[in-house]
């Protein structure tokens, strides 16, 4: 029986949250952050080929990371793996694997994921995705998952919905992109809010029509390519300078009429800092999360610490709630709550001279 069920695993960010760990050269997704044995990318594949067969599985990154990826997902076949020749946000790459996708499957329905984030509660995940699978394949909606959220979190995007007695999916009434943090708390306070976790379920004849109904600039854009044929990366070199920088959300679902939500509870985090990987990670008994050997610690606690050279030694005395990581090219020592300025130190970095070399 022909699977008509893909998935699209994104995976082309540099996460420079994750600084110095995560660099430009070797992002994120492709790091075994929480110490697991598994990348990130990798933990995705796993978790969703449980579903869905490997030769269904597409990854979309930069092309500077397709052959990394070839490495990690070996079970991924080779063509499956596109690179895309610039960064242009999720509308361009969605609309872009769609379109391969149908013309593989003109029946297709297709879940897209980041490929870094942390789910906890496999199975709760899956059974989701089996049911947005069902009622995307008979209906016209354009799904997402939704997380209940914990705290007025100005990263994320947030759906309101319809709340109906017992239904397994809601209608969305509004989808809001990163609010101001007074947005953000009054959508927490109002009961009818979720965080959403960027993995989106639709047929592929779904997407295609809500692209050519709200971006139909870049709809047309991507209509003249052979896809799955040699031609195919020509034509999009060519067209993607001039594509649309645009997300997903402001492009397609924030105007979209027939977006639905399934409330999720499947213990999700984007870890998209590293006091959320502390607050995911195995600690010791004074609350240090260390994921390296031959690290003592003295009065220190609510750590987390990363040492890349297994070989060094490595003391710590007197700190408390900090961030310490060590690569081979920089150190990384600064407090947990300032998290959100690693993006600022790298900036500050690349400015020095020669600073290139230690992203």
């Amino acid at each position: 029986m022909k699977n008509n069920n893909y998935c699209v695993i994104m995976a082309g960010g540099i996460g420079s949250r994750f600084w110095p760990m995560s660099t430009q050269k070797f992002p994120k997704q492709f790091h075994d952050i929480l110490g697991t044995g598994r990348t990130m990318i990798q933990q995705t594949f796993d978790r969703i080929s449980q579903l869905i067969p490997a030769e269904n599985i597409y990854v979309i990154t930069n092309q500077e990371y397709t052959e990394l990826t070839q490495q990690q997902l070996p079970d991924i076949p080779v063509n499956n793996i596109v690179g895309e020749p610039a960064m242009k946000n999720t509308s361009a790459c969605n609309l872009y694997m769609a379109k391969k996708i149908q013309d593989v499957n003109a029946d297709a329905n297709i879940i897209v994921m980041p490929a870094d984030h942390l789910i906890l509660k496999e199975k709760t995940f899956l059974d989701k995705v089996e049911l947005a699978f069902e009622l995307a394949s008979k209906n016209d909606y354009l799904i997402t998952l939704g997380i209940t959220p914990t705290r007025p979190d100005t990263g994320y995007g947030y759906i309101q919905f319809i709340q109906e007695n017992d239904e397994v999916i809601s209608k969305v009434k509004t989808f809001t992109e990163k609010p101001n943090l007074e947005i953000a708390k009054s959508f927490i306070e109002s009961g009818d809010f979720l965080w959403n976790a960027g993995i989106f379920v639709w047929s592929a004849k779904s997407i295609l029509s809500a692209f050519t109904k709200y971006l139909p600039e870049m709809s047309n854009q991507f209509n003249g390519c052979e896809y799955n044929t040699e031609a195919e990366k020509e034509y999009i070199d060519v067209i993607y300078p001039i594509v649309s920088k645009i997300s997903i959300d402001n492009g397609i679902l924030e105007k979209a009429d027939n977006v639905y939500v399934i409330p999720a509870n499947i213990g999700w985090s984007d870890l998209g800092t590293w006091t959320s990987v502390y607050t995911n990670a195995d600690k010791n008994d004074d609350n240090n999360a260390i994921s390296s050997k031959n690290v003592l610690t003295y009065n220190s606690k609510g750590n987390v610490i990363r040492i890349k050279n297994q070989n060094k030694a490595a003391v710590i005395d007197g700190l408390k709630n900090y961030i310490i990581v060590d690569t081979e090219k920089a150190l990384l020592i600064c407090p947990r709550d300032n998290d959100q300025l690693i993006k600022d130190y790298v900036l500050d970095l690349k400015n020095l001279k020669k600073g290139e070399r230690f992203m």
